[in-house]
């Protein structure tokens, strides 16, 4: 059993859960399987158990990055409702069971995996070649079905990086051939949790978290903690560092500010086209638009998990070209993006 002493969620709450709350701690506890974490928090006070357990498992699900197949070119298909000689699926068949191919990533970009099999026999995801970039976890997972001597399967797959699902992904400019696969990226495949009451001494309304989650090898389950956990405080501190919107305080959007214009301002990060990995990071810290990330002090954007100088310079060159200026300077009200509002008492 190992203990994370380091973590204190003490320090971090008002003055009398200070004084009332002993320190808590996160327990890892042995599991019989590497697939499979078990974590515990504790102590933590009544009612934190369900917040904080419930929204790890949101983010476990949802929004940690992975890799997977995003489409495959088949030769002697140009679509997915055809057969190939001497296959005993249908090309459908085997769009799906590529589906299930896990892949560990070592590098941001995306790539290209290929796979050649001839003669009669059976295909599993072994028969992947190799490629220094990409691992494949589950070899053993079956894709199809050679029947004849004369069989021959040639597959090029195209391996991209993302969060969550992605279904039919369709890519600009493919060429005739290529057919859409729905990707799983999220390396969690199943997560829960559960509250308890603890007792420490004379305080009997304390509880502990216990968050289960098996992953799919591609990224260990301490390392999936690590990134939820991350993923949270990017968004928390979001709010514990809010300030007061004056000027305009009004509903829609910002029709301009005085250094860039209300449609750049308002532009997702996806259309920048910056690199998977730099746009992973803007994305699972809640930037999601150019004006979150102009309001984001740099400083801040350099401690975000694998966002570094590199990063920060294609950010630059993104603004630069577009007439952006980042303005470190400019008064939080001149640069507040006012969305529309939720009629909270309808949620």
């Amino acid at each position: 059993m190992l203990e994370y002493t380091d973590v204190d969620l003490s320090n971090s709450g008002s003055d009398d859960l200070k004084e009332t709350v002993p320190s808590p701690d996160v327990t890892i506890l042995e599991t019989d399987s590497p697939e499979h974490g078990r974590f515990i928090l504790s102590p933590v006070p009544r009612g934190y158990g369900v917040t904080i357990g419930n929204s790890m498992r949101r983010i476990l699900f949802s929004s940690l990055p992975g890799t997977a197949i995003i489409s495959v070119k088949i030769n002697g298909a140009l679509h997915e409702y055809t057969t190939i000689p001497h296959v005993k699926e249908e090309v459908s068949e085997i769009l799906l069971n590529l589906k299930l191919v896990r892949i560990k990533s070592s590098v941001e970009r995306p790539g290209k995996l290929r796979l050649e099999c001839q003669g009669r026999r059976t295909v599993t995801a072994a028969d992947i070649m190799p490629n220094p970039d990409f691992e494949i976890m589950n070899p053993d997972l079956y894709i199809a079905t050679l029947d004849s001597d004369d069989a021959d399967l040639s597959l090029e797959l195209n391996v991209g990086h993302g969060v969550g699902y992605q279904k039919d992904n369709q890519i600009d400019g493919a060429s005739l051939g290529v057919l859409p696969v729905d990707s799983v990226f999220s390396p969690v495949l199943k997560t829960n949790y559960n509250v308890e009451t603890v007792r420490i001494g004379d305080q009997t309304d304390l509880e502990s978290v216990t968050i289960d989650l098996w992953t799919n090898l591609t990224m260990e389950p301490l390392e999936a903690v690590r990134q939820a956990g991350d993923i949270l405080v990017q968004h928390f501190f979001l709010f514990a560092n809010a300030n007061k919107l004056t000027g305009h305080e009004q509903e829609g959007l910002i029709t301009s500010t005085d250094s860039v214009s209300a449609e750049h301002y308002n532009m997702t990060v996806e259309e920048l086209n910056l690199s998977a990995r730099t746009l992973n990071c803007l994305k699972r810290t809640g930037l999601d638009k150019v004006g979150d990330v102009l309001q984001y002090p740099e400083d801040e954007l350099l401690k975000i998990r694998n966002f570094g100088k590199k990063s920060l310079d294609e950010l630059h060159a993104k603004f630069d070209s577009l007439g952006i200026t980042k303005n470190e300077d400019v008064d939080d009200d001149e640069n507040a993006i006012v969305e529309d509002k939720e009629d909270i008492s309808e949620a």
